[in-house]
């Protein structure tokens, strides 16, 4: 674990700079993590076990335990820069552990603590995750979730049927992200090349692309796919509880 009392790096401080670099892409970041939020406490109560599944930074992880103080996380992900990020701002908290998991491995969950979680949360990461092997997590996700439990996916979801409000939601969208951008805000690249700059994540950083290339897309499905998807795999319920224009939670229940 990567320790900031040894590396004199400020975690809290790379954590704060994603959280930004992620809000120039969705700045209604934080209303999606308070519904996420507020339907754990309905569906599984204020002390959930929760797996932050393609955890990055931690940025699900940092807002449950503000808001769940006894809630318990257990973050995912194979990405080295950002677990380090993850394992240096969470150093000492006894309620975050984390598991480096490939989740196109059919044996990734094999790795983690427990069998089963009160609540598996994602956001803004299963995106580049194509149908095929999306269909085949959602049905290894079935397994994890506690019955009563919940699963919520909130990422970008695309209905093809749609292609003029697409156009037009999208346009509007990154004539604000450039305006953004002109007033300084960083964006993906800009960011990872700050990470690559440091001497702490340069070498994590090198590894991260090593593993992922230059970041790509999946198909993003539609809403309603998901729900029907989650149904199949074992869900009992399965439907949309927030929308912004381009983004969807997608919310399961076992």
């Amino acid at each position: 674990m990567t320790d900031a009392a040894v590396t004199g790096t400020d975690w809290a401080a790379w954590q704060q700079s994603w959280d930004r670099q992620q809000e120039w892409y969705m700045p209604d970041r934080e209303e999606r993590f308070r519904v996420m939020l507020d339907m754990v406490e309905a569906l599984v109560g204020p002390e959930p076990r929760v797996l932050d599944l393609a955890c990055g930074t931690g940025s699900i992880t940092d807002r449950l335990l503000r808001r769940f103080p006894k809630a318990t996380s257990t973050g995912v992900d194979l990405d080295p820069a950002l677990l380090a990020i993850a394992e240096g701002y969470f150093a000492g908290d006894e309620r975050v552990g984390f598991v480096t998991a490939d989740l196109k491995d059919p044996r990734w969950a094999e790795a983690l603590p427990y069998d089963s979680y009160d609540a598996v949360l994602t956001a803004t990461a299963l995106h580049w995750l194509h149908s095929e092997p999306l269909a085949a997590l959602y049905g290894q996700l079935a397994g994890i979730v506690r019955e009563g439990g919940v699963f919520m996916n909130a990422d970008h979801m695309i209905d093809q049927g749609t292609p003029r409000i697409n156009a037009a939601e999208r346009a509007q969208r990154h004539a604000r992200m450039d305006e953004a951008k002109a007033a300084g805000a960083l964006d993906w690249a800009d960011w990872w090349a700050l990470a690559a700059a440091d001497p702490v994540l340069a070498g994590p950083t090198a590894r991260r692309f090593e593993i992922y290339g230059e970041h790509a897309d999946g198909d993003m499905p539609a809403p309603r796919w998901h729900a029907d998807t989650l149904r199949a795999a074992g869900f009992g319920e399965a439907r949309t509880v927030w929308a912004s224009p381009s983004d969807t939670i997608v919310l399961a229940v076992k």
